[in-house]
């Protein structure tokens, strides 16, 4: 069995300006200030916060849609990677921001809702406003 959410957020940027800072390693690590890597083609690896998040770019559809392959260092031993989705549409402020989580190892989902809002959306969000 396994858990799932979806979350969604306005970021105060264009939908073009939130795809990249989510795929580029250099921009999630400036508004997260943690090592990250990645780069915005389908197929390559990425990590975040120090390596603790890794996964795959899976689909990308600039700059509109991202589905990637995610993970943590907690899951549990042999478990799937989960699936991460994001769907970015024009806002009058900005870009809606819509993430579904899926694929969540039990026990695990309540905790990955809570750190995407404190340490993604808020960030992202703060990085967009300076």
């Amino acid at each position: 069995m396994s858990e799932s959410f979806e979350l969604t957020t306005l970021i105060p940027a264009a939908p073009e300006a939130v795809y990249s800072a989510w795929l580029e390693g250099d921009q999630v690590a400036a508004f997260t200030g943690s090592a990250a890597e990645g780069d915005a083609l389908p197929g390559s690896i990425f990590t975040a916060w120090d390596g603790y998040i890794s996964g795959t770019n899976l689909e990308l559809d600039p700059p509109r849609r991202i589905l990637q392959a995610w993970r943590t260092t907690e899951f549990p031993e042999g478990s799937p990677d989960s699936r991460l989705e994001l769907l970015l549409e024009p806002a009058p402020k900005g870009t809606t921001l819509r993430l579904l989580h899926s694929n969540i190892p039990d026990g695990q989902g309540d905790d990955y809702r809570t750190g995407w809002e404190e340490y993604y959306f808020s960030p992202l969000k703060e990085y967009f406003e300076r």
